[in-house]
């Protein structure tokens, strides 16, 4: 690797970790020294190759070395990261990753059983709980929702119940049987299969569905019996029944299976997306009536403690449930107690609880309760939820490897997070932190710079050594956003063309909220976290104002019955929009939500790009002469993938004791055609190598071609010419799959009066690339259109037309509006946490410069 000499500071070899020769996805060979028992942060533009050194590379060789101690059996049940490309890590301690990613999703994990809070609140209970006269004590199992001793028997402990009602089944109920009344039941032959099936018994399908007797309709809906029946096929009820009587041959015999037996398990094992999304329409989740949503035994439920049952206490916000156990972890055992051993041991547990309790509010996250289940929670907030418990496992001589702490953290509770990861290095151990914001690389010891773009133009150590070395180093995207602030950039704000005005809206914690929101502007929706910002904007607004467009919200189907129970239960919105919706002909929605779920899907995909690349294929004089149309360019149809992976590109090799090995396939070598299709080129290239291109490359390729060049110049103009066009969906962050679906919105050219929403839109991106992202939504709302977005970015806020500020603290404490206006006139603001943030262009402000709610 070549790299200026002057731009790497020395590190004492023997406190180092020294890398040499990483190649892990675009590293370039890459050599580096980095000190230990420091905060190591790794910055760098959007995929120049930060989380390559740091995860892949560094904790991906600590987790190899770890496993290679532990017995065959225990790897089996560790989730491993695989083997890095290095050539040598010497000086590398053992290494535990905070990062973002959720694992699999489960109904079961929540914030009590991430931190271990629950295991506590279960022995309290057990052990200090006040139990009714006459009811024997209980251990700490039967206070568990996932043990046979604690679960309700109703729910099994989820708290939730699968519903399917008449009403969902049959909508319309003036229909006869014949008429499909049964709307839940399969459509075509199936269908009609049913129908026949109850002619047989004798039931009147001709008859509207509300006239026929209550037993019948209960049977054919709900029963689980499975009776084989003959089916007499084309004739009529009448023709059917004398059929009968004279014992003719039927046409065929079936199975009956009622609506209700049908819709479960038509979900629970088809493997058509088109009819698990159908048959979900037909079942409603609900709080299960048994435990009241609790999870628990009845028995359990009535052991109380600080006057709650132990639902009550899991459903209370952090910092309520810190006061509750304050009193008690600091009360000392009276005289006059009967039982002085059970205040010791109340005393003793409430301790331990609250020092846990402590540490996630220190984190700003004191708005979350106990019982709030982690598939719900935001990436930045499960990561700090981790980052807490380490706090307290009091690990030394380990190094931590975080993912962007700082995600989803207003800059007012950085410095609790700051502080956290000092009390980590003050234990002795080490931080190696990929980050983007200036408050964090500004704390670092140490920086490690690369790129200096991103894809195949990073991948190298632009700089490595203490942050003010960094100033010096002009080929640094973070050294010039570090030391050259935007005080020098002046926009004067546009003024709103229009108000959307909602009334009276009920969400989460907002309640019976006013606002005016601003059209024709760019408009940043600001605060704490917790404060209400994205129940009110991606949440209220986007149901009530897409309701009043007419435009049905795409929810994402659950894969299977626990997926959809995981689901939580719909929270109702309240309130009305009172004017202003004339202004809006179209609202779009851009969210961190995966482009797709398999590695099928892909950047060419989604965009719509591959259709035209595929036609272009097509429209070759040797694919003519061949017949080949369209669909054999696509390599999810048979007839142009490669048999034997299916398209894939990979397959799968079992090890027993050993993580699943992906292998490119042996037929097709990783290219997911046939031979036959890839003999079909364009300008030289067949359809894999098309697939294989960067943004950037192909953009150069198809310079000839409109249709294709539209596509790649938007996914370009939000910084994403790094990637591949076949790059699987599988394997983009959530701020790449937001930035695709704006590149794929910025096609739609000459569109007016359209509503873009957008929830932290800059989460994962270099302060350049925030610029370039700022660039495309001026550009939007220069068009015509409105930008409204939930932030903590402070450069985005500052840049904006319009500030709402919404606070002034979390759950309770906040769900108001704070102060709205240009980003001038909120800096200004006495009450706004916000506003010193909007003053400050360093991105930190002293404790002493923030309001009085900061420092409470």
């Amino acid at each position: 690797m070549s790299t200026n000499k002057s731009i790497i500071a020395p590190c004492d070899p023997d406190h180092c970790v020294q890398v040499r020769g990483a190649r892990v996805h675009n590293l370039d060979n890459v050599s580096v020294d980095l000190p230990r028992n420091a905060l190591v942060v790794f910055t760098g533009i959007s995929g120049s190759g930060k989380s390559s050194l740091a995860f892949g590379t560094l904790f991906a060789e600590s987790q190899r070395r770890y496993l290679d101690s532990v017995s065959p059996y225990a790897r089996r049940l560790i989730d491993q990261v695989g083997e890095p490309d290095v050539d040598s890590i010497d000086g590398l301690p053992p290494a535990v990753a905070l990062q973002q990613q959720r694992g699999a999703p489960s109904a079961r994990s929540s914030v009590g059983s991430v931190t271990t809070i629950s295991n506590g609140l279960r022995m309290l209970y057990s052990r200090a709980g006040q139990y009714p006269p006459g009811q024997q004590n209980m251990d700490a199992d039967s206070f568990s929702p996932n043990t046979p001793e604690g679960a309700c028997p109703r729910c099994h402990g989820i708290g939730r119940v699968f519903d399917v009602t008449e009403e969902l089944l049959v909508p319309d109920d003036s229909k006869t049987i014949r008429e499909r009344a049964i709307a839940a039941w399969p459509p075509a032959w199936h269908g009609q299969n049913l129908r026949d099936m109850l002619v047989s018994l004798g039931h009147d399908i001709d008859i509207p569905w509300k006239d026929l007797p209550r037993k019948t309709r209960d049977w054919i809906l709900f029963t689980d019996e499975t009776p084989t029946i003959p089916v007499y096929a084309g004739l009529t009820p009448e023709e059917t029944r004398v059929a009968k009587q004279r014992n003719l041959p039927s046409s065929y015999t079936g199975t009956f299976t009622s609506a209700q037996r049908y819709v479960t398990h038509a979900f629970a094992t088809t493997q058509s997306q088109r009819t698990k999304n159908r048959v979900s329409r037909f079942m409603q989740i609900s709080q299960c009536p048994t435990c009241d949503g609790k999870k628990l035994k009845r028995e359990a439920l009535s052991v109380k403690f600080a006057g709650l049952d132990i639902g009550e206490l899991s459903q209370l916000a952090l910092s309520d449930l810190a006061e509750r156990l304050r009193d008690v972890a600091n009360a000392k055992p009276l005289e006059s107690d009967l039982h002085p051993e059970k205040a010791i041991v109340a005393q003793r547990i409430a301790s331990d609880i609250l020092a846990r309790v402590e540490a996630l509010t220190a984190l700003g996250l004191g708005y979350l309760s106990l019982e709030r289940s982690t598939p719900t929670l935001s990436p930045g907030e499960l990561q700090r939820l981790r980052l807490a418990t380490q706090i307290r496992s009091q690990l030394f001589g380990v190094i931590y490897v975080l993912d962007e702490p700082s995600a989803g953290l207003h800059p007012s509770d950085t410095q609790a997070l700051l502080d956290a990861l000092d009390e980590l290095k003050r234990a002795g151990n080490s931080l190696f932190v990929v980050e983007h914001d200036d408050s964090v690389i500004r704390h670092a010891d140490w920086i490690v710079d690369i790129g200096p773009d991103a894809g195949t133009h990073g991948g190298r150590v632009v700089y490595n050594g203490p942050a003010e070395g960094l100033r010096e180093v002009k080929e640094s995207h973070t050294g010039r956003y570090l030391f050259s602030p935007e005080s020098g950039k002046t926009r004067t704000p546009r003024q709103p063309t229009g108000w959307l005005q909602l009334e009276g809206i009920e969400r989460n914690n907002l309640r019976g909220l006013d606002v005016d929101l601003p059209l024709g502007v760019l408009t940043t929706v600001t605060g704490v976290s917790g404060s209400g910002k994205s129940s009110l904007i991606s949440q209220a607004l986007v149901e009530l104002l897409g309701e009043a467009l007419g435009q049905k919200q795409l929810v994402e189907t659950a894969d299977g019955e626990s997926e959809l129970l995981q689901q939580e239960l719909e929270t109702a919105t309240g309130g009305r929009i009172a004017a202003g919706t004339e202004h809006i002909r179209r609202l779009v929605t851009v969210d961190q939500k995966p482009i797709g779920r398999t590695p099928r899907s892909n950047l060419a995909t989604y965009t719509g790009l591959f259709d035209h690349v595929r036609r272009l294929f097509a429209s070759t004089p040797h694919a003519k002469s061949r017949r080949y149309d369209v669909g054999r360019f696509s390599f999810n149809v048979a007839k142009g993938r490669c048999p034997n992976c299916e398209g894939a590109g990979f397959v799968s090799v079992e090890l027993l004791f050993l993580p699943s090995v992906y292998a490119p396939c042996p037929v097709c070598h990783g290219q997911r055609y046939n031979d036959e299709t890839l003999e079909i080129t364009y300008r030289d290239k067949n359809i894999a190598e098309v697939l294989d291109l960067t943004v950037e490359r192909a953009h150069e390729f198809f310079a000839d071609d409109p249709p294709v060049l539209r596509a790649l110049d938007a996914l370009l103009q939000v910084g994403l010419g790094y990637l591949r066009l076949g790059q699987p969906a599988t394997e983009l962050s959530g701020g790449e799959a937001q930035r695709i679906k704006l590149a794929t919105e910025l096609q739609r050219a000459g569109r007016r009066n359209t509503l873009y929403v957008l929830d932290e839109p800059t989460t994962g991106l270099h302060p350049a690339d925030v610029s370039m992202l700022m660039d495309q939504l001026n550009g939007l709302v220069d068009a015509g259109n409105s930008v409204i977005m939930v932030e903590h970015n402070m450069r985005v806020a500052r840049n904006s037309d319009w500030i709402i500020d919404i606070g002034p603290g979390a759950g309770n404490a906040g769900g108001t509006i704070v102060a709205q206006g240009p980003p001038a006139k909120i800096a200004q603001s006495e009450t706004s946490l916000t506003a010193p943030f909007l003053l400050s262009h360093s991105g930190s402000v002293k404790k002493s410069e923030m309001p009085a709610e900061c420092n409470a």
